[in-house]
């Protein structure tokens, strides 16, 4: 027991320490706590989530190609325009924007041109800023459970599948996109009026005062509308769209009952054989799972039979496909993609889920045993407690994508149902407790009024109250969701 606390604190360590340098380093970090668990400790690694990680490279590269091409600033136009029409509404308008935006592209990072004309429009009409911006800020992340290609739900998807829930990206975002957006118009509502009127804020008034401060507020206007927009852009959102339907399409022909997916011969184990049952093989005694990882065809053991093509490899040559359509027919440029904002912080993605996923299979799968005995009557009885760990495990990795695969398999290895599991997924999302994420800290600056802070106690920021009701309401709508439709 005392061994396997000092290894779940290094665990935790890593991830503390990688959380605390950021980007590439919370992956990179994991793995000195998945080197001194090898090498110091002698437990044998776990599975690198090679799957998970094929899905978001397909994916935020096609997302990227999009926006060099210039699409997603055609996107965020349409979105400045909406805010701009009815700029009364701006405490509702602005977290649907942002959340759509990453439903669309599968990470919450392309809100970063959006946020500052969010400030503007609601300084400008005398709104206190924090009120659009906290919750538009949640609502960028939020999104993330609920795209068809963000990393998250193509883990849960890949995971669930291979614990025997079989279940789609558009099953998932059935039930994720009405669970996060009922959280997310409840934070809104909260929202509506948090904090003081401009006119009656003794520290914004004061602020008025100088006039420096005042041209700073007031002088400039924050938009992308003068931006010229040309048809390589919208040919390319239209392909991205495009992309998006065909995978749709096949989720929808496989729930109709009418599955359009292509069929290969797959070896697979005879039914009823178990993977540990035994064959004589030549004089060598080896188990049905080594005679399928081997793909030796044996009587009685291993059959062929017609398997359709997975999703995500579906997911992944739709994606790379739509990429190469914007280079050659929207003029999309390579280069410029991998400089994006979007094609970086995907790959940051990859190798923070990398590390992290590795490290903590590595972990979990060494003290399966231990841990089923320890938790089984607590998610036997209460199953939807789950919630709350994905949710501290959030708080800790700045990643939703990781926090599902690093503590998925658990909770199936647990005995928790996939439904449940479905229906709780809006948990995942739990880093803006601390408020070190860039999309918070981004915000907090592009909001001249100063009404969007990090408290001076760290906890008490403008985000945490928008964060907690998004995620509570989501988590209990999801959980509702599920009950009715499985």
């Amino acid at each position: 027991m005392i061994l396997m606390i000092l290894q779940l604190l290094i665990v935790l360590l890593a991830l503390y320490v990688g959380s605390r340098y950021g980007s590439l380093a919370l992956g990179a970090i994991s793995g000195i706590g998945l080197a001194i668990l090898v090498f110091g400790f002698g437990m044998k690694p776990g599975n690198p989530p090679t799957d998970v990680i094929y899905i978001i490279i397909a994916a935020v590269t096609c997302a990227g190609m999009m926006q060099a091409s210039g699409g997603m600033d055609w996107l965020i136009q349409l979105a400045e325009k909406l805010l701009r029409k009815h700029p009364d509404h701006i405490t509702f308008l602005a977290p649907l924007c942002t959340f759509f935006l990453t439903v669309l592209v599968g990470t919450g990072h392309v809100v970063y041109t959006l946020m500052p004309i969010i400030c503007d429009i609601a300084l400008k009409k005398g709104i206190r800023p924090e009120r659009p911006c906290g919750v538009a800020s949640i609502a960028s992340q939020v999104g993330i459970t609920c795209s068809p290609i963000a990393a998250a739900v193509a883990s849960f998807v890949v995971i669930s599948n291979a614990y025997h829930f079989d279940v789609n990206n558009l099953q998932v975002i059935g039930i994720t996109i009405p669970a996060c957006l009922c959280g997310l118009m409840a934070a809104a509502a909260l929202s509506y009026k948090r904090g003081l009127d401009l006119e009656k804020d003794p520290k914004f008034q004061e602020r008025l005062k100088d006039p420096k401060m005042y041209e700073y507020m007031y002088g400039s206007s924050a938009s992308v509308l003068d931006k010229k927009v040309d048809k390589g852009a919208k040919m390319a959102v239209y392909i991205f769209l495009g992309a998006l339907g065909i995978i749709v399409l096949f989720s929808v022909m496989q729930i109709v009952g009418c599955d359009i997916r292509p069929r290969y011969n797959t070896l697979q184990l005879v039914k009823g054989v178990e993977d540990t049952a035994k064959f004589d093989i030549g004089g060598a005694m080896l188990t049905a799972k080594q005679i399928l990882n081997a793909k030796l065809e044996i009587a009685g053991c291993t059959e062929y039979v017609q398997k359709p093509l997975a999703m995500n490899l579906i997911i992944q040559i739709v994606m790379i496909a739509a990429a190469a359509f914007m280079i050659i027919f929207a003029k999309a440029s390579p280069k410029k993609a991998v400089s994006g904002a979007v094609w970086q912080s995907g790959m940051v993605a990859v190798v923070a889920i990398y590390g992290i996923a590795w490290l903590a299979d590595t972990y979990f799968a060494g003290y399966m045993t231990e841990m089923q005995g320890a938790l089984k009557g607590i998610v036997t009885e209460y199953p939807w407690a789950i919630a709350f760990a994905f949710f501290a495990v959030s708080v800790l990795i700045n990643s939703q994508g990781a926090v599902v695969v690093a503590m998925l398999p658990l909770a199936y290895s647990l005995g928790i149902s996939g439904v449940v599991l479905l229906g709780v997924l809006p948990s995942v999302y739990g880093y803006f407790f601390i408020p070190n994420y860039p999309s918070d800290i981004a915000t907090v600056n592009f909001d001249r009024s100063g009404t969007t802070v990090i408290g001076k106690y760290l906890l008490n920021h403008s985000f945490m109250m928008p964060g907690l009701v998004s995620v509570i309401v989501s988590t209990l709508v999801g959980l509702a969701l599920t009950n009715i439709f499985y």
